[in-house]
């Protein structure tokens, strides 16, 4: 085993070279499949007891996260208002966050991970230009340098803290390359206060777009890492591309994001329903991830929680009420090598006036129709199924900034055993969207929904 020659002898000769990602600053070679679970660490150590050290080596020509001296394998998720203890007990062990300076205190959120045996990838926000953040204002950036060497004090001793994602997509629309000094400043200060945890920032783009910025601006960093959603299957082959001698952190990684999606004639993006999301997640996993571990040393699946982006159920793992949806059962797998003794219903295909979402549902105000969705449970639970109309989202946020929930239309519930309902179509001309959500009575779910012009 030798350690990376790069920047080793820091702090105390200690190598501190690992990853994360943030909101957004999750993520990551994760546990395989069918091998032995690995525990999480103790969290009966106190916060006193100070920090321990994480290290990358570089042995048998890969890169490998270690933590207190042993081979720490991330399986990661990036949790904000998140269940930490049902992450906890579906065998994650480290996440990530996406903290702005008004969220809540670090102390709080690396104290919970401590009670859980988790660790976490830090955020520290940064500004971004999208949101107006200026890089040529010498005091502005001044500012922002002594606000997170005033976090890195804060939490550096902390036995929970993994890692430091220096902001989240910083480099999202951007014009203004000094973000990258800037990032590398920060990284470089908190090399010289912490001398046992790597630094990180969360890219939005292909790496080796940014491959000459990264190594003339931020050279500082320890770890490259990448958000992607159906891109993700080509991440294996921008970091050739790029040519960056660094270990990989996936810190954001799902299902295919409202970007990459089919539209309808009026431009509504069509979301894949609980199942299909499910099969994308692992088959993301299985082939990007599992097997590129000699550069990809962690990854943190978006997102453990609920969250409105275009809808409400595009990117979490779970519902607005709580329940789980089929993506959960696939990362307790993911995590643990087996499924979980519960599943989530399955969904297969929907239909509104006996169409489906890719042929252009177009409908006449307030005239009756019908809707149909096939759904399954394997362990034979009783499904119960409700049904809503919302307007279509007018959001043009990016980056997941935060966006306004549309107004609920119509709710039914009391579908007929078959999946089936009957409803008029809103009396008003418009874009809306049929959501529905298939319940097992176990604390689980699956949903599809359906985007509708009315004329």
């Amino acid at each position: 085993m030798r350690p990376l020659t790069r920047r080793l002898t820091r702090v105390n000769a200690i190598l501190v070279v690992a990853l994360t990602l943030c909101t957004s600053c999750e993520q990551h070679a994760q546990h395989a499949p069918g091998s032995a679970a690995q525990s999480p660490a103790p969290a009966s150590q106190s916060r006193k007891s100070g920090a321990i050290p994480v290290q990358i080596v570089f042995e048998d020509g890969r890169y490998r996260l270690l933590r207190g001296g042993q081979p720490y394998e991330i399986r990661g998720a990036g949790i904000g208002a998140g269940d930490i203890e049902a992450f906890a007990a579906h065998g994650g062990n480290s996440f990530r966050n996406w903290r702005d300076r008004d969220a809540e205190d670090g102390l709080r959120i690396l104290d919970r991970a401590q009670q859980h045996g988790l660790t976490v990838s830090m955020c520290i926000p940064i500004g971004r230009e999208r949101q107006g953040f200026d890089y040529d204002d010498e005091e502005a950036v001044a500012r922002q340098f002594e606000f997170a060497r005033s976090e890195v004090l804060k939490y550096r001793d902390h036995p929970a803290l993994l890692a430091w994602i220096i902001g989240n997509e910083p480099d999202l629309n951007h014009t203004n390359p000094k973000v990258f000094d800037a990032i590398n400043d920060i990284s470089k200060m908190i090399h010289q206060l912490d001398g046992n945890h790597p630094t990180t920032t969360a890219l939005a783009s292909n790496p080796a777009k940014l491959a000459g910025i990264l190594e003339d601006r931020a050279p500082d960093l320890d770890i490259i890492s990448l958000q992607k959603y159906a891109d993700v299957v080509n991440v294996p082959r921008y970091i050739e591309e790029a040519g960056i001698e660094r270990p990989y952190f996936i810190t954001e990684w799902g299902p295919a994001g409202h970007w990459e999606v089919a539209k309808t004639a009026w431009g509504a993006p069509i979301e894949l329903n609980s199942s299909e999301k499910a099969a994308l997640y692992l088959k993301h996993y299985e082939t990007v991830m599992a097997p590129h571990r000699d550069r990809i040393i962690g990854s943190y699946v978006f997102l453990w929680g609920q969250k409105q982006e275009r809808t409400p159920t595009w990117y979490g793992l779970f519902l607005a009420d709580g329940s789980e949806t089929e993506a959960v059962d696939v990362m307790h797998y993911i995590w643990n090598g087996s499924w979980p003794a519960n599943r989530a219903p399955r969904i297969g295909s929907m239909l509104l006036d006996a169409k489906s979402s890719r042929e252009d549902v177009i409908l006449e105000a307030g005239a009756p129709y019908e809707a149909r969705v096939v759904a399954a449970d394997p362990d034979g639970d009783r499904l119960e199924y409700r049904w809503e109309i919302m307007r279509e989202s007018e959001a043009v946020q990016v980056g997941g900034d935060e966006e306004q929930i549309p107004d609920v239309v119509a709710a039914m519930v009391g579908a007929a055993k078959d999946g089936t309902v009957a409803l008029a179509a809103p009396a008003e001309a418009g874009a809306y969207r049929l959501f529905v959500y298939v319940y097992d009575g176990r604390g689980h779910a699956g949903h599809a929904n359906l985007p509708f012009l009315v004329k």
